[in-house]
């Protein structure tokens, strides 16, 4: 999700990556960076780095004369290292004729770097993509080919990547490579763009190519030579661009909100993939490199996990996540409640604390007093370099990429797996779940981004339901287990955007005074993932039904246990009940954003919200 530029041609490059940049900055980033091949050949590559806000590069470089024809930049969001001037992008080669800006993680660099340094590689900063720099370095030095150099260092990378190069000793070119990290070229008179949006190059050419899987491309400032990962020559029509820049930086979505619930499969996968281990291309195992298993979580007598808001609504989805995997107990907070009721804590408690900013203040307050008890406490986040990872002992990043709308949705679906993953590897840990079943659901788990995909593709059908039912007056949504726990995520979803009245509660409840509530005036949503409990539910929707209330069932059921029951269904694909609150709650996001576009609400924006509520 950072932002990347490059350029060949006959303008001054720094501006040009400036400006490209700043066109960038909707993307969110906590480092900016340019690297300018001089004018004079026979100069260094030119490398300007600075932590924070654009207008601190801009400062950095305003007294000095930076000429250039060729350039890459970059809006760093952190990954591997905390935000710096070290850490940010460009990255270099140890001498400095080699600089690579990166967008992606690479899985594998630590192997890659310990080899390296039993190489002699002295490494200066804690990212994966001096890796990169360096191990284009290593094939270079053998022909001083550098194509060849980034084509064998392409086959030693795992993971996902859009890699910009430049190279001191090849003063007309840029190199870039895309793996699964979106990429463009954009194509002018005389000059050429790499960038990893659209709105970078809108000011100087609307032809693009849009770079697809493993593909590496040349610019130079009169053609561009596009390969495939086998080195073979492709030869691909531009894309030409009729978009506004407003448009174009949400990349064609009408608002961040959607573009972000598109970016689920992605997310999902960038959070799994890296802690997946495989043998012969099945999964067998989690890593965390992050934590120690058999120290810190084998001996705990139970798990306490305490957030706010949609990061709260995680906690409750692994509380369910954890007692069916592991079989230990786990208490969920609001933390805005747990830090003042003088809780308990017990020597082996395992203390979690959720926030995708990492900067929630009454999250904060709460990592503080358990650490003063002596608890244990790791924290799971979506942002290097917050107050959350500096203060935790033990930190789970879930490489969601940032978050521009303030109704989260690909941070709530990355918290998801983060902790799905830990109570599957803990279940594991501690014996409760045999290698055969921790490798199917590991299985399971690896299929979840492609279903989340499935989903997307069928946003019309959500869509039109939206049409539909967004004049309701109240709104309930319920379930059972798994179910009642995105329950609570997919209402607050729904009251942060469109405004509508809406409650969640689990449906066996439904009895014990909400029902009083129903009329022809209200829709409920029933969230059906646990066939066990289908007949139950379907008893539930008919009581519904029978005051007059709409119903909808979003449900991967086949069997047609809900029928003759409910007005709509919204079919979600299959996979363990026990993991498919990943995948139910994304209808209910683009059943929030429909209803919020009907009624003329700006979704990105909800009235009276913050993204981050880092005042109590």
């Amino acid at each position: 999700m950072c932002g990347i530029v490059g350029y060949v041609g006959y303008r001054d490059v720094t501006p040009v990556l400036i400006n490209g940049l700043k066109k960038l900055e909707y993307r969110g980033y906590d480092s900016a960076g340019i690297a300018v091949l001089p004018s004079d050949s026979a100069g260094d590559i030119i490398v300007r780095k600075a932590k924070g806000a654009l207008k601190f590069l801009e400062e950095r470089i305003a007294a000095e004369v930076i000429k250039g024809n060729v350039g890459i930049g970059h809006t760093r969001w952190a990954t591997h290292g905390e935000p710096s001037d070290i850490n940010a992008h460009p990255q270099t080669n140890v001498s400095g004729s080699i600089a690579v800006v990166h967008n992606g993680i690479i899985e594998n660099y630590a192997k890659l770097k310990s080899w390296l340094q039993s190489q002699g590689v002295v490494f200066r900063s804690q990212t994966d993509t001096e890796v990169v720099a360096n191990l284009i370095n290593y094939f270079y030095e053998q022909n001083h080919d550098i194509f060849d150099a980034v084509q064998k260092t392409l086959s030693k990378l795992e993971g996902s990547y859009a890699l910009c190069i430049v190279c001191k000793d090849y003063p007309d070119r840029v190199i870039a490579a895309r793996k699964e990290s979106p990429l463009i070229i954009g194509l002018g008179k005389n000059e050429n763009f790499f960038a990893s949006d659209i709105p970078a190059v809108l000011e100087y050419t609307r032809e693009v190519i849009f770079m697809e899987q493993n593909e590496v491309a040349v610019l130079y400032d009169d053609h561009v030579d596009l390969y495939s990962q086998e080195g073979e020559k492709i030869v691909r029509a531009p894309y030409h661009v009729d978009w506004n820049m407003d448009s174009a930086e949400k990349g064609g979505f009408a608002h961040f909100m959607l573009k972000e619930i598109f970016e689920q499969p992605k997310a999902l996968t960038d959070t799994l993939r890296p802690r997946l281990v495989k043998k012969d291309g099945k999964p067998v195992d989690i890593q965390f490199d992050e934590i120690d298993f058999d120290k810190d979580w084998k001996g705990a007598d139970r798990i306490v996990i305490t957030a706010c808001g949609t990061a709260y609504h995680a906690g409750v989805v692994a509380k369910y996540a954890f007692e069916k995997f592991a079989r230990i107990p786990v208490v969920v907070d609001v933390a805005s409640e747990f830090r003042y009721r003088n809780p308990i804590f017990k020597p082996n408690d395992v203390f979690i604390v959720v926030s995708q900013s990492g900067e929630t203040a009454d999250t904060l307050a709460s990592l503080r007093l358990a650490k003063e008890s002596g608890a244990k406490v790791i924290a799971i986040t979506n942002c290097v370099g917050s107050t959350v990872t500096r203060e935790a002992d033990e930190v789970i990043f879930t490489w969601a990429g940032p978050e521009i709308a303030v109704a989260s949705t690909k941070a709530y679906t990355t918290q998801l797996m983060c902790l799905y993953l830990l109570a599957l590897k803990l279940g594991s840990t501690t014996g409760h779940l045999s290698q055969s079943e921790y490798e199917r659901l590991l299985a399971e788990l690896e299929q979840i981004p492609v279903k989340a995909e499935e989903i997307i593709k069928n946003q019309a059908e959500i869509q039109k339901f939206a049409s539909l039912q967004f004049n309701k007056s109240k709104i309930f949504y319920i379930g059972r287990l798994f179910d009642s726990a995105s329950s609570l995520e997919s209402a607050l979803k729904l009251k942060e955007v469109s405004y509508m009245h809406c409650e969640a509660f689990p449906s066996g409840e439904l009895k014990h005074g909400s029902i009083a509530l129903l009329d022809k005036n209200s829709l409920v949503i029933a969230i059906a993932t646990q066939p066990d409990l289908y007949e139950k539910l379907a008893s539930n929707i008919v009581e519904v039904k029978s005051r007059g209330a709409a119903t909808v069932v979003i449900t991967p059921d086949k069997s047609g246990a809900f029928k003759n029951c409910a007005d709509t269904i919204i079919s979600i694909p299959d996979s363990d009940p026990s993991l498919l609150s990943m995948l139910s709650v994304i209808p209910a996001q683009l059943f929030a954003y429909y209803c919020a576009v009907l009624k003329g609400n700006d979704p990105d924006k909800p009235r009276n919200l913050a993204k981050s509520v880092t005042v109590e």
